[in-house]
């Protein structure tokens, strides 16, 4: 009886908040490489959540087509999606890129345009990409971001990270991607210390080449960072969609990297 009690006082407690679901996947070069049963592969591990960060969108022809193509396979599962797709990313010394947002209308609503990160461009390869949605009345913005490799230091990019809730100082920020950097590191600590909270800890989110003991997960790069006091974590985790092919090498025709979600209340 009492721990029906508390499921019942779980759910009414639940009931109570605006709730989201946010998902952030790094599609390994996301372009017209990407074959129409990938995409449709894509599709079906998505239509769940409400809100879709991706990184690793192809800077050239074939990027936009391929989100474009996301989304449309989305509208045929039953709820209406919409999308941007960012500018390609300043770098000159490095890759560039895009980045993409696809969102339930029914769910939440953009608010304004969709930006890069301009003021750090040169600090930061692949500056970061922002949008703010609605939900319930309530605002947050998330910032959509992919950083160097690790044998580029990327930490000398996420540094820069510490400037930008007072940058946005009214802004309600969600820092989302691959930052091809544990949470553990310090560079992480000027966020923790205005309390922002990594949603992932010691949870590896690369693909190795090969599984070995079942072990096929190789890096803690992934990851999601907000503000505990005025988010609520409600539920979270990550898709092992590689489980679903017979080898690494098939997975990794979709991605790299699985994605991982975030299902959230606004305070």
């Amino acid at each position: 009886m009492k721990s029906l009690l508390s499921l019942l006082l779980f759910l009414i407690y639940c009931s109570g908040f605006s709730q989201t679901k946010l998902l952030s996947w790094n599609i390994e070069n996301f372009g017209k490489s990407k074959s129409q049963e990938s995409i449709n592969y894509i599709a079906n591990t998505m239509k769940h959540y409400d809100i879709i960060a991706i990184q690793e969108v192809v800077a050239g022809y074939g990027g936009p087509q391929a989100v474009a193509r996301l989304a449309e396979e989305l509208n045929r599962k039953g709820s209406k999606w919409d999308y941007v797709i960012s500018d390609p990313t300043s770098s000159t010394a490095y890759k560039t890129e895009r980045y993409a947002f696809l969102w339930k209308t029914s769910k939440v609503k953009k608010i304004g345009k969709a930006w890069l990160e301009k003021k750090y461009q040169l600090e930061i390869d692949r500056e970061p990409y922002f949008c703010t949605f609605q939900y319930d009345n309530k605002q947050f913005t998330v910032v959509n971001f992919h950083a160097v490799t690790q044998k580029r230091q990327p930490e000398t990019e996420i540094k820069y990270f510490k400037f930008l809730p007072e940058e946005y100082g009214t802004l309600n920020l969600i820092f989302t991607g691959d930052f091809n950097c544990p949470q553990s590191h310090t560079v992480f600590i000027p966020l923790k210390k205005m309390g922002y909270e990594s949603l992932l800890i010691d949870q590896k989110t690369s693909l190795k080449q090969e599984c070995k003991k079942d072990n096929c997960l190789a890096s803690e790069f992934d990851n999601i960072y907000f503000k505990s006091s005025k988010i609520n974590t409600l539920n979270s985790g990550i898709i092992h969609f590689y489980e679903n092919f017979s080898t690494l090498k098939e997975a990794r025709i979709i991605s790299d990297h699985i994605p991982i979600w975030f299902e959230f209340s606004l305070n």
